[in-house]
């Protein structure tokens, strides 16, 4: 089994069905930007929520994991560029309140 099938497989153990606006902590979500795709999800951390996100190329890229802890208002931009001049893939997860939204957006 590759690194990234391990990581993946142990991310789903905590997959629950994912809200269409936001998480529930331990609650993962798929990310797909393009050539790049994984898995995100929180936790609570006593200074705010621990949003971790694990991307890699197909099944044989080398898995990068981002990790980050929100304060209420805070977010995070996860993005690919493209050819220039075509807008970049982008997911934007952010903090509002106590609730994490992730965001599927195309941006110039």
């Amino acid at each position: 089994m590759t690194t990234f099938r391990t990581i993946l497989a142990a991310a789903f153990v905590f997959i629950g069905a994912a809200q269409a606006d936001g998480l529930r902590p331990i609650e993962g979500r798929s990310i797909d930007l393009g050539a790049l795709s994984g898995v995100a999800y929180y936790t609570i951390e006593r200074d705010g929520l621990r949003v971790v996100a694990t991307l890699a190329e197909g099944e044989v890229g080398t898995p990068v994991r981002v990790e980050v802890v929100l304060a209420p208002g805070q977010s995070v931009v996860l993005s690919t560029p493209r050819a220039w001049g075509v807008a970049s893939q982008t997911v934007e997860i952010g903090r509002r309140g106590d609730e994490v939204l992730v965001n599927d957006a195309v941006t110039n």
